[in-house]
């Protein structure tokens, strides 16, 4: 997770290293995921934290996930043509979830609800856009409270 640098340029620079790495989450604001072969992500985090990265935290995973290393995964889950396309693409691409939030506000969301353990979701809310409602469930009392 690359902190406080922009996307662009943590793509742009993904580009520029030798080996496979490319960003594989787009969180929010001030968050990047990159992934790949592991001494590219590591030659990625370098050159991101002497461009001015915050920090770039290594995340405890156990594969390149939404990566193109993931392609040939992608397509052995195919059933039909439309889902072995949808597939291919989700698994071997990057995750824009900061863009579908943005989009979603924009077509008039204004209300969110995150359900499970954590608040990561949450936290990326406050960065993507304080002035719509972020509401965490973890627990059946959080629930009864909404």
């Amino acid at each position: 997770a690359v902190l406080e640098l922009d996307s662009e340029t943590i793509a742009q620079a993904c580009g520029e290293i030798d080996g496979m790495v490319s960003v594989a989450n787009y969180n929010c604001p001030g968050q990047t995921v990159i992934t790949g072969e592991e001494a590219a992500v590591n030659a990625a985090a370098e050159k991101l934290k002497a461009m001015g990265a915050k920090r770039c935290v290594p995340l405890k995973v156990s594969g390149p996930f939404h990566s193109p290393m993931l392609s040939g995964a992608g397509e052995k889950l195919g059933d039909t043509a439309q889902i072995k396309e949808l597939l291919v693409k989700q698994v071997s691409n990057s995750v824009r979830w900061q863009q579908c939030v943005e989009r979603m506000i924009a077509d008039g969301v204004d209300t969110f609800v995150e359900i499970g353990p954590g608040k990561s979701l949450s936290g990326f809310m406050r960065k993507i856009n304080r002035d719509v409602t972020v509401i965490n469930i973890e627990k059946k009392e959080d629930l009864e409270k909404l």
